[in-house]
């Protein structure tokens, strides 16, 4: 790297710490304290009375505070990676870091502790000293072998989860990407050779894990800067080492390499030579995890043996071993089951979890993250991505279920299914709401077309639709093309078995659509030849014809391109019968709940009997997913106030709406602000018909809609379930070019689940 590139990059790394304010941390109430009853509460007299129940039962403390989800990261900072022994104040960058991500992945709240202590015995005092406060302890860069002295006299005198993460978290990783090392290899742990360089705390602790999982403590060679350690060795040991004392005098490490099937690097660059490599057993695994430079360089490991499969602790190679895959959610779990440690049993099951979660088909959020990367199982890709947001569900879960079922849980989960849920629900923002639809999706049968089939989140969303629904999706493209990109992506449903293909290019049914689409638009100007280049060239128009022709129940489009397009051909094809769009609705997910907005794309300036009919269809809506609908009709105008244009057309839809007496709560024309805080509208209009806050929100035009829908996804950090088109009976979704895989699953879920009829 150039000098200037070095100084560019330590430049911004030192601007985010520094700016707009230093550090990476902050505290955030969780209660309000806006007046006196809420200072009352939160303070003196009312917090006597959540002191008062902790005092009779001290378990109460999960409840009644933040104990149960706060965990400390302490340290001495006499071993820090990659920097050594640098004391305890320049190390509080690195601890504000572990805590920001604790936070991020699991959701967990974090103080970092930075203690200058040097004296084991001391330190392990002081954390014990921590534990009214804290629901764990996650021990944190403490050099060997102090950090075996700590967290074990941290682990005999505190009854919560002390967790030293150098070496227990790297050693979780490192057996997480053995095992699948191992399986890529064709080769059993009971018998693998193992070489390994580094007697530090990490390297001590994968080694303890490895032997957990069906290692031999003789098949294993230790080496450190002393070389082999052997028996009779006195030099730099400790009973932690002595536990892999060979037999016999020192050999050289280009003996012991002979034919070993897998090296385990923690030491240093250049620990391991080419020449090594090139001894080693078919198929050899090399972890070579020193940092910043890992102890043989991946070109030069491949140089000598293509054959290798290979791991480093950087993210720019392929492998990363990295302990944010496991240290969030082992902590998560711990913490939801109220855990007194974390056991053998619990590390091995975050151990498996993770390698289990490598096997899968990669996530699509985890693809987005690391564009351009082929994240399919097999040598370079043994175990998952940190963005993973699989998981926190599948770790946090394996390891509550090994906590409750070796008897360290002090509150064990009544249903282990509906926390796997949680948590996955805890990372899709979505999860909560849509699981009143995903359940009647599941109840339910029904073949959705997807017109852009070849893009890569309708092939993630139509596997998704096949693990989480009882769903068929059937997809609009070229064959090879879906296969190629299949196969690229790492899916493993394929075409016929899992899924329909329609082919735009080739494809038996060609002739029955293109005579359907001319009979249906023949007195629209559309003429046979016209019909015909439509039906090969427009997958819009062509999916909208199998679901005239029930080839397809509903139809999803819209990934790319301009909305009101796609609009124009599900009119000209579906909107009989009954049916025709009424409206878009926009579900936004916000941190204080759910809000519905409409009409979003459909009518650029509907007229007072569009309103009435978006209303009611937004309200029906609104009960697909459980929420009870508070209607509010939006407008420049607020209670007659101004004669404008907007305020005329809500008074007129409010008459109609009157008129037909829906079964749900409405008000308007108002504002935003009036709609949405009960207070300020009682004042305002005190005899209003809407009791508490507007949740369903209807905009006097789609540009103030979509306005509104975009600035709460920019500034407001909203998430958007939809768009949803109203009025066509499920028969077609719309979405827009911005959707996710996951926004895609969720309209299909929509889209698989059958609605009421509109009247």
């Amino acid at each position: 790297m150039t000098d200037e590139k070095t100084q560019s990059n330590r430049k911004a790394a030192l601007d985010y710490h520094a700016l707009p304010r230093p550090g990476k941390l902050e505290v955030r109430a969780t209660k309000p304290l806006a007046n006196q009853r809420d200072l009352s509460r939160a303070y003196s007299p009312g917090v006597a009375e959540a002191c008062r129940e902790i005092q009779a039962d001290p378990a109460a403390a999960a409840r009644y505070t933040a104990r149960g989800n706060l965990v400390a990261v302490v340290t001495n900072g006499s071993a820090v990676l990659g920097l050594g022994n640098i004391g305890p104040l320049a190390a509080k960058p690195v601890m504000e870091g572990k805590a920001v991500l604790f936070k991020k992945f699991a959701d967990i709240d974090c103080f970092d502790i930075e203690v200058n202590e040097s004296d084991p015995q001391r330190l392990a005092q002081i954390v014990a000293a921590l534990e009214p406060t804290f629901g764990a302890i996650n021990l944190e860069d403490i050099k060997a072998p102090d950090c075996f002295v700590v967290e074990a006299e941290c682990r005999k005198r505190m009854n919560i989860p002390v967790f030293h993460d150098d070496q227990h978290g790297t050693a979780i990783v490192v057996a997480a990407a053995a095992l699948n090392a191992l399986r890529v290899a064709g080769k059993r742990i009971e018998t693998a050779r193992i070489v390994s360089t580094g007697g530090g705390a990490a390297g001590i602790a994968c080694l303890n894990l490895l032997v957990s999982l069906g290692a031999r403590r003789e098949n294993i060679w230790l080496y450190d800067l002393h070389g082999l350690v052997h028996e009779g060795r006195e030099a730099d040991m400790n009973p932690h080492k002595a536990a892999y004392a060979r037999p016999g005098g020192p050999v050289a490490l280009d003996e012991a390499i002979r034919g070993a099937d897998f090296f385990l690097g923690l030491s240093a660059p250049g620990a391991l030579r080419p020449e090594h490599v090139a001894a080693m057993a078919e198929r050899p695994i090399v972890f070579a995890l020193a940092n910043p430079d890992p102890e043989i360089a991946p070109d030069e490991a491949r140089a000598a043996r293509p054959d290798v499969i290979m791991a480093t602790g950087r993210s720019d190679h392929p492998n990363q071993v990295n302990n944010v895959l496991c240290f969030p959610f082992i902590f998560r779990g711990a913490l939801d089951v109220g855990a007194t440690e974390i056991n053998e049993e619990m590390k091995l099951a975050a151990a498996r979890a993770i390698a289990d979660l490598a096997t899968q088909a990669s996530s699509a959020e985890a693809a987005a993250a690391y564009s351009g990367e082929r994240m399919v199982f097999g040598p370079d890709y043994l175990i998952p991505k940190p963005f993973d947001p699989r998981l926190r569900a599948a770790v946090a879960t394996a390891v509550a279920e090994a906590a409750m079922r070796t008897g360290v849980a002090t509150r064990p989960l009544p249903d282990l299914a509906a926390y796997r849920e949680a948590q996955a629900g805890a990372v899709f923002r979505s999860a909560l709401i849509m699981r009143p639809v995903f359940d009647a999706a599941r109840k339910a049968e029904r073949r959705i077309i997807f017109a852009e089939g070849e893009d890569e989140r309708v092939l993630r969303a139509a596997h998704a639709m096949l693990e989480e629904t009882t769903d068929k999706p059937i997809l609009i493209g070229r064959p090879e093309v879906i296969e190629t990109r299949l196969e690229r992506y790492g899916l493993p449903i394929r075409p016929d078995r899992d899924f329909e293909i329609v082919n735009p290019e080739s494809d038996s049914r060609y002739r029955d659509y293109w005579t359907t689409y001319h009979e249906l638009m023949e007195r629209r100007g559309v003429t046979p030849d016209l019909a015909r280049a439509i039906m090969r060239t427009n997958t819009t128009a062509i999916a909208a014809v199998a679901v005239h022709r029930g080839d397809a129940d509903s139809l999803i489009c819209g990934t790319f391109g301009q909305y009101l397009w796609h609009l124009n051909y599900v009119r000209q094809v579906l909107a009989r019968d009954g049916f025709r769009p009424v409206g878009a609705l926009s579900l936004m997910l916000l941190e204080k709940g759910p809000v519905f907005i409409a009409d979003t794309q459909v009518h650029p300036d509907p007229e007072a009997e569009e309103v009435a009919e978006i209303a009611i269809a937004a309200a029906r809506h609104a009960r697909r997913f459980g929420v009870t609908p508070k209607v509010a009709l939006l407008s420049h105008s607020q209670f007659g106030n101004l004669d404008t244009a907007s305020g005329r057309k809500m008074r007129a839809a409010m008459a109609l709406l009157d008129q037909r007496e829906p079964d749900f709560e409405y008000e308007g024309e108002m504002h935003a602000d009036t709609a949405l805080d009960p207070e300020l509208r009682a004042r305002l209009f005190p005899r209003s018909r809407l009791q508490g806050e507007a949740n369903v929100l209807i905009l006097p035009n789609a540009d103030s809609a979509s306005g509104m829908r975009n600035i709460l996804k920019q500034l407001g950090g909203a998430l958007e379930v939809g768009p949803i088109l109203m009025g066509m009976g499920n028969r077609a979704h719309i979405v827009t070019p911005s959707i996710t895989t996951r926004g895609l699953l969720n309209i299909s879920a929509l889209a698989g689940t059958p609605v009421q009829s509109y009247a």
